[in-house]
């Protein structure tokens, strides 16, 4: 039996907000439909935008990069927070041209994975995840002093990157990637 939620939590009162410029972190007392009252904490941030780069059937990443969150330098697809302002479309050139060094005369084509964002986790955060795929022309130049790792797009390939990605949001990215292009054949 489906139950389906009929009216919103009501906020009671707001008893922290720590405002910075990567996060704003907020604690409040909310009132469930049950007339229940709970503390509750989550963060609100900027958008994520991350960019499946592909040249000459090959996945490219930039360089590992430290993460504070897992103490740990991890690979990942290229990617950014979404600026005030921008949409998630035009931020992939500039995201792409940071981490690989390339300029927008060498992406041959965007595409968006996800029309609607995908809330990264909705019950703590209000950010979303926009995923994009980036071919660049086979003949583009990219700095190869950038090139953290290149992974070939066949089967196997997937297979191998997958054993070495960890981030959850760039699993999930190449796997609505490889769904939709096995779905087109």
């Amino acid at each position: 039996m489906n139950q389906t939620v009929t009216s919103d939590w009501k906020t009671l009162d707001r008893f922290v907000e720590i405002n910075s410029h990567w996060v704003k972190l907020i604690a409040e007392h909310l009132e469930t439909t049950e007339g229940q009252t709970v503390e509750y904490w989550r963060v609100e941030r900027a958008d994520s935008v991350v960019i499946l780069t592909i040249q000459a059937d090959k996945l490219l990443f930039p360089l590992p990069m430290y993460r504070p969150g897992v103490a740990s330098a991890t690979l990942d697809f290229p990617g950014g927070r979404l600026l005030a302002g921008s949409t998630p479309a035009a931020a992939v050139p500039a995201i792409i041209k940071k981490e690989l060094g390339v300029t927008e005369s060498a992406i041959a084509s965007i595409e968006p994975l996800n029309a609607i964002g995908w809330a990264i986790n909705s019950s703590f955060s209000n950010q979303k995840l926009y995923g994009f795929v980036a071919q660049l022309h086979p003949t583009a130049t990219v700095n190869p002093e950038l090139i953290g790792a290149a992974y070939p797009t066949n089967p196997e390939g997937i297979h191998d990157l997958l054993k070495k990605l960890t981030c959850l949001q760039c699993r999930a990215l190449l796997l609505e990637w490889q769904n939709q292009d096995n779905l087109r054949c």
